[in-house]
């Protein structure tokens, strides 16, 4: 039987599943990112940061989006809105800070990237009793980390490097968000009883 803590998070979940293509459309619209990143390495550093900075933005909101549904299920919100302000903070400091050199810039990006990490790590802690696929999220969450102090420890880089380097990224943080999303998907038709029904047999007439 399930406790109301349980009981609590469960429910969540399911908020959250039912908006599974939000984490659908973060994965696609990070894959995007990175295909972009990859087939034009040869683009100038501030180009590669402004089309990251779009990314960014549009990540936010799709992070407030699930921050919303998780408050409406009455808890686990925290984590969600946190990447959202962070993901909207980067995105907003990259269009609206002209003077800052491109050296910050990455910065920005890599504490981006590891403070949304932890908050994704957090966020899976915090699910792993209620739904079995919970580790692609806590893996998005450990790539971000990852990627966050590579970036750090390599801010001298050239552009050519930091193109491969930022789209491997984005495409492999896609790939995980799109496998999260189409899981909770399938979670929440097993748990809605929304599989095809069994076959009722036919009634047979007397002769």
């Amino acid at each position: 039987m399930e406790t109301t803590n349980e009981a609590g998070w469960t429910a969540l979940v399911e908020e959250l599943a039912e908006r599974w293509w939000i984490l659908v459309v973060r994965g696609v619209a990070a894959v995007l990112f990175g295909v972009l990143t990859l087939i034009s390495p040869g683009t100038s550093l501030l180009a590669l940061i402004t089309l990251w900075g779009v990314y960014a933005l549009l990540d936010g909101g799709f992070s407030m989006t699930l921050a919303v549904s998780a408050g409406r299920a009455g808890g686990g919100w925290g984590w969600f809105l946190l990447e959202g302000i962070l993901s909207i903070v980067a995105g907003v400091t990259t269009f609206f800070w002209p003077g800052i050199t491109g050296l910050v810039l990455l910065s920005v990006i890599a504490a981006w990237a590891i403070l949304t990490g932890i908050a994704a790590i957090g966020a899976a802690v915090r699910l792993r009793n209620v739904i079995r696929h919970e580790w692609a999220l806590g893996l998005s969450g450990v790539l971000s980390v990852v990627f966050g102090v590579v970036l750090l420890a390599r801010p001298g880089a050239g552009a050519l490097a930091l193109a491969w380097l930022i789209g491997a990224y984005a495409i492999s943080f896609g790939a995980l968000l799109i496998g999260l999303g189409a899981r909770m998907h399938r979670w929440l038709r097993t748990r809605t009883g929304a599989a095809p029904r069994a076959a009722v047999p036919t009634p047979v007439r007397a002769r």
